[in-house]
């Protein structure tokens, strides 16, 4: 039986309570520690995609080039602060995830249990791959393809630090959250809910859904960022129709 024991209503709110506080504890905690590595977060991590020795370019032989400029008066310091608090969200995820899974394990099954914590377990690697996807190639990519994109040789690109980072946060961070759904299909496939042959049937449905999602997070509409997004979110849907167990 599921391990609820006697708490009441009351104790579970108390234990939420709890969790909770621990989380925003320690994602505060990261946020004022990393609040204060702005130049390690900066020059090394967040801008090394607009520089010409990204790794990515080196691989490619790709002859790229960008120049960033501030147009507005506090963006720099909104900038510092939004990438300060996703970074500390990155960090902590583990963590996070963690809390989540030490207030609801009491109320489960032994079953549901095991299924869960192992589901716990991959979520936090696959939102890391996520988001190693969206840093390293997909975000790339498009720079990549845009910053050499012109309607005409007499209109010069010149990108905004503001352009930049949304472009940036939303490439890694969507990537992060989006490559959990293995863990999901996982999850469900432990519970009996989800089988690998319901997945293979519903691939032509996955095809359209994961079209309409690039299309979202590429708000542009440009055939090549449908492609570079599109391919690694189908190539999930794949992976997790690998992963799901038959149906018995």
């Amino acid at each position: 039986m599921a391990q609820t024991g006697e708490m009441t209503f009351w104790d579970h709110l108390e234990e939420l309570r709890g969790s909770l506080f621990r989380m925003i504890g320690v994602y505060a905690a990261a946020v004022v520690v990393l609040f204060f590595f702005k130049g390690f977060l900066f020059d090394n991590l967040i801008l090394a995609p607009s520089k010409p020795d990204f790794f990515l370019y080196r691989l490619l032989g790709a002859d790229f080039s960008m120049t960033l400029v501030n147009i507005e008066v506090a963006a720099q310091f909104l900038i510092h602060m939004k990438i300060t608090f996703i970074c500390a969200l990155i960090v902590t995820f583990p963590y996070l995830v963690f809390e989540l899974w030490r207030f609801i394990a009491p109320a489960l099954y032994e079953k549901e249990k095991k299924a869960v914590r192992g589901a716990f377990l991959f979520a936090s690697t696959l939102f890391y791959i996520g988001v190693a996807v969206g840093y390293s190639i997909v975000f790339p990519l498009m720079l990549n393809f845009f910053s050499g994109y012109q309607v005409s040789p007499d209109v010069a690109n010149t990108f905004s630090l503001t352009s930049y980072i949304s472009m940036f946060t939303s490439m890694v961070l969507i990537f992060g959250i989006v490559f959990e759904f293995p863990t999901v299909a996982v999850a469900l496939s432990a519970l009996g809910v989800l089988s690998k042959e319901t997945l293979k049937s519903f691939r032509r449905h996955a095809i359209c859904a994961v079209l309409i999602l690039a299309a979202i997070i590429t708000p542009s509409g440009d055939p090549f960022s449908l492609m570079v997004v599109s391919i690694p979110l189908y190539m999930l849907y794949e992976f997790s129709i690998l992963i799901c167990k038959k149906r018995v």
